[in-house]
Parts: structure tokens; C-alpha cells; sequence
């Protein structure tokens, strides 16, 4: 799950409960749910994946694994700064980005490139002049269709063939 580290504004607190819950629907079914590890949506991700019982694997931008939030199972300090942004990306079978600014768009855009379907929930529009195959960015209307869709398009995994 991808979105903003400090949500801010009148939409910052549902764009963390909405986190939360479909930080929870996915490990209800079976996901473990891959964040940058800090806060924010990543917090509020995480909590719901560990409330449900699931895990949770922070990848940080640090190289200390005690950044990581107090949700986070598996804490892997990487010291790659924002280009941890690609191993996220990478490391998920599907991604869902739940608000966000520029930094969830880059990541938008690099797990297209990397062959990852993005499932958007009141997230970037991106649109494009030209008709692109392979993976692409599908709108939730909330966050049950989220998860839903982030485990189906998991389980068909990613199209590696357009990745590159």
C-alpha cells in the first residue's frame, strides 16, 4: 500500500481510516500487506493488517529498522532514501494507493512501469493520449472494493510482460 506519510487537510482523516480498513480486508484475505514502514497511510495500513492478524513488511528509507512504525512486522532498512519507492513497488504482487502527493504519483508510475496493476482510492487520476496494454490503474469507490480488487488482480499476478 502506497499514499501520503502525513496526510493533511479536511480529507486526512478518512484517507487514514480508509488506509486502515483496507489494511485489514487484505490481510483478512491472506495478503501481507508491504508499506514504506513510516506513517501515515502506511500507519494506519499496517494497524489494520496486524488488527486482523496479518503481517506487515516495512520497506524504509533509512538504515535503521527502528524507524519503522509500531505496526510494522518485518522492518527492512534499506538507506535508498525515496528510490526504497521502487523496491515497494517491486516487492507487491498488486498496489493500492489511498490518497497521497508526488511522492505516491512516482510510485504510481514505477509500479505501472514494473508491470504492477495500481488500484487507486481517492488517489492520483492519470491518464494517458495513447492506449497502453499491460498493467493499469483501476478506481475503488471505497475501501472494500479496494481490497477486493488488490487480491484479484494479485492473484492473476503482475504483467511482467509490459514491465521495463
Amino acid at each position: 500500500m502506497i499514499g501520503d506519510g502525513d496526510p493533511r487537510g479536511p480529507d486526512a482523516h478518512r484517507t487514514l481510516e480508509w488506509a486502515e480498513e483496507v489494511g485489514q480486508l487484505l490481510a483478512r484475505g491472506g495478503a501481507v500487506v508491504i508499506t514504506g514502514g513510516l506513517g501515515g497511510v502506511m500507519r494506519a495500513a499496517s494497524r489494520g493488517a496486524q488488527a486482523a492478524g496479518g503481517s506487515t513488511i516495512g520497506i524504509l528509507p533509512g538504515a535503521d529498522p527502528a524507524e519503522a512504525n509500531e505496526f510494522v512486522s518485518i522492518p527492512i532498512a534499506t538507506g535508498l532514501g525515496v528510490v526504497r519507492n521502487l523496491v515497494v513497488v517491486t516487492a507487491a504482487d498488486a498496489v493500492v494507493a489511498v490518497g497521497g502527493r508526488h511522492g505516491t504519483l512516482s510510485e504510481i508510475g514505477l509500479a505501472l512501469r514494473m508491470g504492477r496493476h495500481v488500484v487507486a482510492l481517492s488517489s492520483w487520476r492519470v491518464e494517458s493520449e495513447q492506449r497502453l496494454g499491460g498493467p493499469r490503474i483501476h478506481r475503488a469507490r471505497d475501501p472494500r472494493e479496494a481490497a477486493a480488487m488488490a487480491l484479484r488482480l494479485a492473484e492473476a499476478g503482475p504483467d511482467i510482460d509490459t514491465a521495463g
